[in-house]
């Protein structure tokens, strides 16, 4: 029985289909349903899980190529909130320096979504929290 680390059997399975350049999307409570892609939801009340814990949770077993984010979150959202995306996202850059976010219109996030291998909604009401993972 797992003791450690990511639990839950629906996202240990989507992980784990996860190859090269595949894309991961981790999704705030509102984002919407894409019915073409798997869903793993691991909303439980608003704000519970954050984006940044999955993010957390995901650094020790994800090997990140590159990251999207809308743009619109940095403007939208306050400081502490940017800071701790930063964070939060800072643990893949010490593992895999080459790391980058990369902003882009929210339009353009949103069109990238159907590409991915499965999308992962959390609580998360940050505006524009969104991300998408390329694994490396």
């Amino acid at each position: 029985m797992l003791q450690q680390g990511i639990l839950n059997p629906d996202l240990l399975h989507l992980l784990a289909r996860i190859r090269h350049t595949n894309t991961l999307v981790i999704a705030d409570w509102a984002f919407p349903f894409w019915p073409e892609i798997e869903t793993v939801d691991l909303s439980l009340c608003r704000g519970i899980p954050l984006i940044t814990d999955v993010v957390d949770l995901l650094k020790d077993n994800f090997k990140a190529g590159r990251i999207w984010q809308a743009e619109e979150f940095l403007a939208t959202n306050p400081q502490s909130t940017l800071e701790l995306y930063r964070t939060s996202l800072d643990g893949f850059q010490s593992l895999y320096p080459a790391v980058e976010v990369n902003y882009l219109p929210h339009i353009d996030l949103k069109k990238m979504v159907p590409h991915a291998i499965g999308l992962v909604r959390t609580g998360d009401p940050t505006s524009y929290g969104n991300l998408i993972l390329e694994s490396a």
